[in-house]
């Protein structure tokens, strides 16, 4: 035991702040899930199920029920496995942004970026049974999937954890 109590309390101070310190982030999460439910609420209340507006000669709004994964991958899977899966991604990024050493902050906003996401949809899933997808880009008659703007946290976090561990986390990793 140490005999000096400010020693100590410094100590503890400095174990919080290294076990909060990411957590910060998470005012981005709130940002997109916020942005996300109010888009597909928007959606639901002015386009009817297919229905399509024109914005672009490239992009659509558009109103149509995805069952599945991104793509309508696994479509038709029970909304219980990807709340599921929502539920335990959300809690593993909960527990690294708690844990991880600051300073790596792709990872903490891509990550924040993909908790958004899948609570976004987890949120659909448990309310609807699907999810709510809008967004149409298309050219010469090929349509990429329907997809919101949870899709798209999930998409740019995992953009941004795989250029941090291509181009920045060896710079992290060696001796100074």
């Amino acid at each position: 035991m140490n005999d000096d109590p400010q020693r100590e309390s410094e100590a503890a101070a400095q174990g919080r702040a290294f076990e909060y310190q990411n957590v910060h982030w998470l005012w981005l999460s709130a940002v997109v899930l916020v942005a996300d439910q109010v888009t597909k609420q928007l959606v639901v209340k002015q386009l009817g199920v297919f229905e399509r507006i024109a914005i672009t000669p490239f992009f659509n709004l558009t109103h149509v029920h995805n069952t599945g994964a991104a793509f309508s991958f696994m479509s038709g899977a029970s909304p219980i496995f990807f709340i599921s899966l929502a539920v335990v991604v959300s809690v593993g990024i909960l527990i690294w942004l708690r844990r991880h050493p600051r300073g790596e902050l792709l990872n903490a906003a891509g990550l924040c970026l993909i908790l958004a996401g899948a609570v976004g949809n987890a949120i659909d899933r448990a309310a609807r049974g699907y999810v709510i997808d809008f967004l149409d880009f298309h050219a010469a008659g090929w349509h990429w999937p329907a997809f919101n703007v949870a899709d798209m946290g999930i998409c740019v976090g995992a953009g941004l954890l795989i250029f941090d561990m291509l181009f920045l986390a060896g710079r992290r990793q060696q001796p100074s």
